[in-house]
């Protein structure tokens, strides 16, 4: 965030030049009345309103230059806050949601959003003419004290509405904001169970639960607009009312001879301008409010921005993967999920995690990829830790399977390729490294099939197997599975051990939690998880014994 601050700086000091500009050019209307009412009727001048018209002609025309100038200057600066905030905040929102899958995911999105319209908006034009408020009023004074008092007091009345606006809009504006982005999360959320609200007839409920939400919201929004549009409306009436009073302050003085006519209508006119940008302020305060709320926000995301660092580029692992007793917190909850779980693979080493539900195996394989940062000890790829790594540098190295496949919008060999160009040559041999090609070819279009949204249009087992392909893809060394069988058939299972076993004969490292015997097969050592605990690792063929052995235990015992 500083370093875009110092980027926008000089554009924003240019915009200020232009503003000083343009507002000292706004005086000219005003001494061109003055003038032709003093001068030119009173002396019936015709060459001397010639002048003044070519002048004035000049000035406007300066003016309307310099006001585009300015107006396209608040684009570049709207692009360049676009262009700069982007690319982090999706990373951190990224970095952030696979920390925490239940927190927000757009919200930084629309902040940039808003914190972009807000400087392509007249809101910020208004805030550098503001001060020129005491410009336009020491120019007054100096046409007659009377009236300098009467556009002080005018001005000082205008900035105490702007101030009493912000004072009791601010709280609600931000209570409105929040409330609104909550119900719209709810609904997100709930649309990912679309099928589940179908299927068992709960789609009335979650109406009248979003209802209920945006009851509250419509209440909170009819008293936030009572007052916004209250103080808009008051604001231009109590400005036209100002600029009537002063107009008949300004006859006044006329009718008793101490000023004269081209005063009078050159104080009105200053005077509309002066309280313009307060004015101006009021209506767009809900934006520059939301845009306020943005930028806090946008400032405490950028805590995950990367720092770029310069690091040594680390030559490609060989997969000796070492877990150095690991234990892992989730944020905000005081129980542990894995304790002290330790456990080292040599390079082609395959390992199968097994144990009951809930026993941190799939957390345990966000902690391997370095998806997720364990709370205590190291999680080392040929001995360095995985969080030395750049994502961007370990990421082709790392195969990775969820549990909850999710494809991207876009064709089969676009997700097969991680989203990059397409290589059709390693697209291919991915797809046949995960046996999925001939299931691929049967697909109406083949490689060039377009999946949907989050892979709606293929069925859960070919997006399982379309996952194991991207996850092979650009030849890893370290392949990590989180139940890849679980939606697979008879056929795709065996595709999936025949892939396993190749992995094997490459050299690969792989890790796959699974509760099936074909995948334990396929694999040199076992890691049983219970509570989070390490129970049992060692050689596959022992641990299965010593499993073997305690079931018959277990058998026994109820038996007798």
């Amino acid at each position: 965030m500083k370093s875009l601050w110092t980027e926008l700086r000089p554009l924003l000091g240019y915009i200020a030049a232009f503003s000083f500009f343009i507002n000292l050019l706004f005086l000219v209307p005003a001494f061109f009345t003055l003038q032709v009412f003093d001068r030119v009727i009173s002396t019936n001048s015709h060459e001397t309103l010639l002048v003044l018209l070519a002048g004035t002609g000049v000035a406007l025309l300066i003016l309307l230059i310099l006001d585009y100038l300015r107006t396209r200057l608040q684009n570049v600066v709207g692009v360049l806050v676009d262009e700069r905030l982007s690319p982090p905040v999706v990373n951190a929102i990224v970095e952030r949601a696979a920390r925490t899958p239940n927190g927000s995911r757009t919200e930084g999105i629309r902040d940039v959003a808003a914190l972009r319209s807000v400087f392509s908006a007249n809101g910020l034009i208004a805030v550098f003419d503001a001060p020129w408020v005491f410009v336009y009023v020491f120019v007054i004074w100096l046409f007659h004290p009377a009236l300098g008092i009467g556009a002080a007091f005018s001005a000082l009345l205008m900035l105490a509405l702007a101030w009493l606006n912000d004072r009791i809009s601010r709280k609600s504006l931000e209570t409105l904001q929040s409330e609104g982005r909550r119900a719209a999360q709810y609904v997100e959320s709930s649309l990912r169970n679309a099928e589940v609200l179908q299927a068992l007839g709960m789609t009335q409920r979650l109406l009248v639960r979003w209802r209920a939400l945006q009851s509250q919201i419509a209440v909170m929004q009819t008293s936030a607009s009572r007052s916004t549009v209250a103080f808009a409306a008051g604001t231009k009436a109590v400005r036209q009312a100002i600029q009537i009073l002063m107009l008949a302050l300004g006859a006044y003085l006329v009718l008793s001879q101490q000023a004269s006519a081209g005063v009078m209508i050159a104080t009105s006119i200053l005077l509309g301008r002066a309280v313009q940008p307060v004015e101006q302020i009021v209506g767009s305060w809900r934006t520059l409010i939301e845009a306020r709320a943005a930028y806090q926000r946008l400032r405490e995301l950028s805590k995950d921005f990367e720092r770029p660092e310069p690091r040594v580029v680390m030559p490609r692992p060989v997969g000796r993967l070492t877990a150095e007793n690991i234990s892992y917190r989730p944020p905000g909850s005081d129980t542990l999920v894995l304790s002290n779980v330790a456990f080292a693979l040599e390079p082609g080493e395959a390992l199968a995690i097994v144990g009951p539900s809930a026993a941190g195996k799939s957390t345990l394989a966000r902690l391997l990829t370095g998806v997720r940062a364990p709370s205590a000890g190291r999680v080392r790829l040929d001995g360095a830790d995985v969080s030395y790594w750049s994502r961007e540098q370990l990421g082709p190295f790392i195969g990775y399977v969820p549990q909850d496949i999710e494809l991207f919008d876009g064709t089969v060999a676009d997700n097969i390729a991680r989203l990059d160009t397409v290589n059709s040559e390693k697209v291919v041999e991915a797809a046949t490294r995960a046996n999925a090609h001939e299931m691929i070819l049967l697909l109406p279009q083949g490689y060039d099939t377009p999946v949907g949204e989050h892979g709606s249009r293929l069925s859960p087992g070919q997006r399982q197997r379309i996952a194991l392909a991207r996850a092979l893809y650009g030849d890893p060394q370290l392949v990590i599975l989180d139940e890849p069988n679980s939606n697979l058939d008879g056929a795709g299972e065996i595709a999936l051990a025949q892939s396993m076993g190749s992995l094997r004969e490459a050299g690969v490292t792989s890790v796959v939690v699974t509760h099936r015997p074909s995948l334990i097969a396929h694999v040199d050592k076992i890691l049983v998880l219970a509570g989070g605990h390490v129970k049992q690792f060692g050689p596959a063929s022992e641990v299965m014994r010593d499993m073997q052995r305690q079931a018959q235990a277990v058998v026994d015992q109820k038996v007798a």
